[in-house]
């Protein structure tokens, strides 16, 4: 072997090692998109579902003001959005976090066995395992790729926690979230609501304002986004699919995603991924 060829062996090794290690993440970052560019956030402190005086999300007909029983489990839900964040800021300037939900599925899925089991310390009365695989196939008609225990691997997701790949994991985040609102909102059952309905977290992707590629640690509320049809969904290197703000927009406006707000907040930076490309 000339110097020449080992020179050119060592280098690609080098370059092979440092892109792989750019790949990576630590233990509290995710990957999302943005500006239809792959990019990172590094979570710094744990999420916040806020609740205020004069909301119910229990549904007991009691005020959490006067319901302290309603502050010892967090309650993390759609469609609900309280008028401030959890930095007492009006709710109207905080930074938005699309988290995308592969509503559809790949293969038609009617087992309901294949939905993801029960997070461990989940919450009372949780619907998961084949329970929640039987009521979201009545409801929906299939297993929707977001609460399958493993996805199709015609699609990926940002979440579960590529470093703990346990169905409804993602760090920093919770394990759970009330689904209540949201099957009362696509008339899947009768309103008002009575209870929570507790379900695992569901498999998802990240995507932010254009604006927000770049971004020192705020607090940022959960806007849950439907993706409705496959080809719609976001790949891993953001070659395709809806990777931008802008993308979701006419998605949503063509009627192939639906977005609401939440109670939801999430603390972390956001940065565009040094190996990002389109």
């Amino acid at each position: 072997m000339t110097r020449l060829t080992s020179l050119l062996t060592l280098t690609t090794a080098v370059l092979f090692v440092c892109s792989t290690a750019a790949q990576q993440l630590a233990p509290n970052q995710t990957h999302g998109f943005g500006n239809n560019r792959l990019i990172t956030f590094t979570y710094l402190q744990n999420f916040d579902c806020v609740d205020q005086p004069t909301l119910d999300l229990d549904f007991n007909g009691i005020m959490a003001q006067s319901d302290p029983n309603e502050m010892q489990t967090p309650i993390c839900q759609p469609i609900t959005e309280p008028t401030q964040d959890p930095t007492g800021g009006n709710i109207k300037h905080t930074a938005h976090l699309y988290v995308f939900l592969p509503m559809f599925s790949v293969d038609n899925d009617q087992n309901p066995n294949d939905a993801m089991p029960c997070p461990n310390g989940g919450r009372p009365n949780e619907l998961c395992g084949p329970a929640l695989g039987k009521a979201l196939i009545s409801l929906f008609g299939f297993l929707p790729e977001a609460w399958k225990a493993k996805v199709n691997p015609a699609i990926t997701t940002q979440c579960p926690d590529p470093n703990n790949p346990v169905p409804g994991t993602c760090t920093m985040h919770a394990s759970s979230v009330d689904l209540s609102e949201t099957l009362v909102a696509l008339g899947k059952i009768p309103g008002p609501p009575t209870m929570p309905i507790f379900v695992p977290t569901p498999n998802h992707s990240h995507v932010v304002d254009n604006s927000r590629v770049n971004t020192q640690p705020i607090w940022w509320e959960v806007r849950p986004v439907l993706i409705l049809f496959q080809s719609d969904w976001p790949a891993a290197d953001a070659s395709s699919g809806i990777t931008s703000s802008k993308a979701m927009d006419d998605a949503e406006a063509a009627g192939r995603a639906i977005e609401v707000g939440s109670n939801f907040f999430l603390f972390f930076s956001s940065q565009m991924a040094a190996h990002a490309g389109h």
